[in-house]
């Protein structure tokens, strides 16, 4: 096994709020897609006893829809906290606006998809790449809303979902919002699968504590990198005082 001779710093890239969504979005997601797949397709469970006693069908759409609700608030927690949060939370990290994101994009794309590189891209919190997919995400996790709520809408009396009615008629029908519902639950799906693999896999060629950073907030960075990252960041806060001024 190879040993680096660079001297690592302890920087804090996830704040608490940061991981409390992460786990939360990821338990709601596992609930969500598990209720979606029995509603859309329910077993039939024959049983000889009186129907009350053979609710399991409802419960588990009270479970999804309960679910929603908490994926929902929580996602738009989220959003909030993009305006708030540190550096590596906030929107201008999501969006690439500069020649040097899209550079960076090339790049990670060369070494995560082409493999043509083998040096990971320095970057502390996301890199560019996955900032843009990121981006794209919190639309889809929009669009899921909209959809399930617009749904839900029809079998509610609930003023919540009913803001959400006018989506259905927007869409073409029922049919086609839930089509739209149902592919982006294996869009979510997908991406989960392709997430946890490139979590472990810089994990394994960066060797910075990617995966255990999302527990403890942490990462191990070279000091030539969070030296520069520093000299980034209090150039970045003279702007602001100074253009506040």
């Amino acid at each position: 096994m190879k040993s680096r001779k660079k001297r690592l710093r302890e920087v804090y890239v996830w704040e608490l709020p940061v991981r409390i969504y992460h786990w939360v979005n990821a338990l709601c997601i596992v609930i969500l897609c598990v209720t979606g797949f029995i509603i859309a397709d329910p077993p039939a469970i024959m049983s000889a006893s009186e129907a009350y006693f053979s609710y399991w069908s409802g419960v588990v759409r009270f479970i999804h829809f309960v679910t929603a609700f908490v994926f929902f608030f929580n996602f738009v927690f989220r959003l909030y906290w993009g305006f708030v949060g540190n550096r590596y939370a906030r929107w201008n990290n999501f969006i690439p606006l500069k020649k040097s994101q899209w550079k960076e994009v090339l790049e990670v794309i060369k070494v995560d998809i082409l493999m043509i590189k083998n040096k990971p891209v320095d970057s502390i919190g996301h890199n560019a790449l996955a900032s843009l997919i990121y981006f794209g995400t919190f639309w889809a996790f929009l669009l899921q809303s909209i959809t399930g709520f617009g749904l839900y809408a029809k079998m509610s009396q609930s003023f919540f979902p009913q803001l959400f009615a006018w989506t259905v008629p927007l869409m073409g029908g029922d049919l086609m919002a839930r089509q739209i519902h149902h592919f982006l639950m294996w869009f979510f799906i997908l991406f989960a699968i392709v997430h946890i693999y490139l979590v472990f896999y810089h994990d394994y060629i960066e060797q910075r504590g990617e995966t255990s950073s999302i527990i403890g907030g942490w990462k191990f960075i070279e000091e030539d990198i969070a030296d520069k990252e520093e000299v980034t960041e209090t150039a970045e806060t003279i702007t602001k005082i100074a253009k506040k001024g």
